[in-house]
């Protein structure tokens, strides 16, 4: 378990509990995106299930209403959750690239990038859940569960923005490099 992080600088030791820190958010992600989907198949089988999906999680009304709408309602929270574990894993492989010395590296600007795209598709996806909880409460009657946009909208933005930065201090490292 190398990574381009030291210890010898504060700002190394904060890179390596980060680094630390994603890992057990993204095992945590991956188990509940697992769970649910375990839970959906569950489900299927025994409707009273749906009481209980995952940490206290309640669906049993909108499974009993229609089951097409509980798969799709079940399949946006997987979706979202899978797309959190992505970017944890993603953020995993970015801090274990991660050289002190000569932070600015390419490498890291397209993975910072890449995680501001999965994180735009997160907020792409809480729309959609949006949109479909909307149309799915006046269908049902059942009320179903809306997301916060606002915040997955910024830090995409914000992300992009230091994957930009990034990217030019690459460039400029890059330069100063060959006139060296």
């Amino acid at each position: 378990m190398e990574t381009g992080i030291k210890h010898s600088t504060r700002t190394g030791t904060i890179l390596r509990v980060m680094y630390f820190l994603s890992w057990i958010a993204f095992i945590g992600m991956a188990i509940k995106t697992g769970s649910l989907i375990i839970a959906w198949l569950v489900s299927w089988q025994h409707p009273e299930a749906a009481q209980n999906l995952y940490a206290g999680l309640d669906l049993h009304g909108l499974r009993e209403a229609d089951f097409t709408l509980y798969t799709m309602s079940l399949s946006f929270l997987v979706a979202l959750n899978g797309l959190k574990a992505t970017v944890l894993y993603v953020l995993i492989n970015l801090l274990s690239k991660v050289n002190l010395s000569s932070p600015f590296k390419i490498e890291i600007a397209k993975l910072t990038e890449k995680i501001s795209f999965i994180l735009l598709s997160t907020w792409i996806v809480a729309m959609l859940n949006n949109a479909f909880a909307q149309w799915a409460e006046r269908r049902v009657s059942v009320p179903v569960e809306q997301w916060s946009t606002d915040e997955y909208f910024f830090i995409t933005g914000l992300v992009f923005i230091i994957a930009q930065i990034f990217k030019r201090g690459a460039e400029l490292q890059s330069e100063n490099e060959l006139t060296v």
